[in-house]
């Protein structure tokens, strides 16, 4: 680095007529300065000067040979290092087409998954649907069970098994909007009811209906049985309280029975034939003969049409019973009670027709 020096000499000894020289010099360089007059001449010998930071350069240790890398595997032989890597320009991944590409795969699998279970719904509802189907039709034709043959009843009670497992509704007594209503009953093994079934099965007297109406704001239920003959219909009921003792199961305490008037025919229909103790009887000459009687018995009819009911109590021990829902859906009930199971539809079902 260089730098300029400027040394003056005393006041006595510069004038306006000295000049003066610089020299450039270097921190370590020989220099020499003169100062001129007309009458004097000063010189500086030439100095050198050293920097205290210089020091003599100390020699570089020179690098030792690079020895080659070795790798040693698991079983002790030697490998030579694989080179790394080389980079490359494509990305790691594919990225997606559009933002919603992901997002739109999820919703895809959902909406299968959502379909898959729907499918799997309408399969049950569609198994469920047949089993009922198939249990109307085994029990169709036996006198609401009173002739059911042995084999027919051992299907009729696998019918009821497999539905019962499947039951839709766990709290029966508490789906009102389904219990509440008429139920026609199909089948039934209570031993009770055979005295009337076996009256039912007569040549002269048919057992048209039998139905249980439940209403659940009340607490009440209304047990119905029709019955006709060529000449009347007849009916009469019975009447019972009920008390929920758990959410499938009441307890039915029957209070008074009723017979409604009947209900006289403006016609009297036998039919042709009848068959009794296996033989069979031509009813067409008392069905002549009875023609002139049938305005007679149409005023009676009248007559009596507008009468109330005869009601009686029902005394004894045996107006208490329980019942057992064990199946309920909006069409189909199917109970268990002290006597016997109970198969009944809904009024108004399409099981009916």
């Amino acid at each position: 680095m260089e730098m300029a020096l400027f040394l003056s000499s005393p006041p006595s000894l510069i004038s306006p007529s000295n000049s003066i020289k610089p020299l450039l010099f270097s921190s370590k360089s020989h220099f020499s300065l003169s100062l001129s007059n007309p009458n004097r001449t000063v010189r500086l010998h030439s100095l050198v000067s050293r920097s205290s930071s210089q020091s003599d350069p100390i020699p570089k240790p020179e690098p030792e040979p690079e020895t080659p890398l070795t790798i040693t595997d698991e079983w002790g032989e030697k490998a030579d290092p694989q080179p790394d890597p080389q980079p490359t320009k494509l990305a790691d991944s594919d990225p997606p087409k559009d933002d919603d590409e992901w997002e739109e795969e999820y919703v895809r699998q959902s909406n299968g998954s959502a379909a898959q279970v729907a499918d799997k719904e309408e399969e049950e509802e569609d198994a469920v649907a047949d089993l009922k189907r198939c249990l109307v039709d085994t029990v169709y034709g036996t006198e609401l069970g009173f002739r059911a043959s042995p084999d027919v009843r051992a299907e009729v009670l696998e019918l009821v098994n497999q539905l019962e497992a499947v039951n839709p509704t766990p709290n029966p007594v508490d789906a009102t909007a389904d219990l509440d209503g008429n139920w026609v009953l199909l089948y039934t093994a209570f031993s009770e009811l055979l005295p009337l079934l076996a009256a039912g099965a007569t040549p002269l007297l048919k057992v048209e209906k039998i139905c249980q109406t439940i209403e659940t704001g009340s607490l009440s239920i209304v047990n119905t049985a029709t019955l006709s003959s060529p000449f009347a219909t007849f009916s009469f009921s019975a009447s019972a309280s009920f008390e929920v003792r758990s959410p499938s199961r009441i307890q039915v305490q029957f209070r008074e029975g009723a017979l409604q008037p009947p209900e006289i025919k403006s016609s009297i229909d036998l039919p042709e034939n009848v068959d009794l103790f296996g033989q069979k009887i031509n009813l067409l000459p008392i069905q002549q003969s009875l023609s002139p009687l049938q305005e007679a018995v149409a005023s009676i009819g009248r007559a009596i049409s507008g009468q109330p009911p005869l009601t009686v109590p029902i005394p004894g021990e045996r107006t208490k019973s329980w019942l057992l829902i064990t199946y309920l859906d909006e069409d189909l009930r199917i109970s268990r009670g002290d006597g016997g199971l109970f198969v009944l539809v809904k009024e108004g079902s399409p099981l009916l027709d």
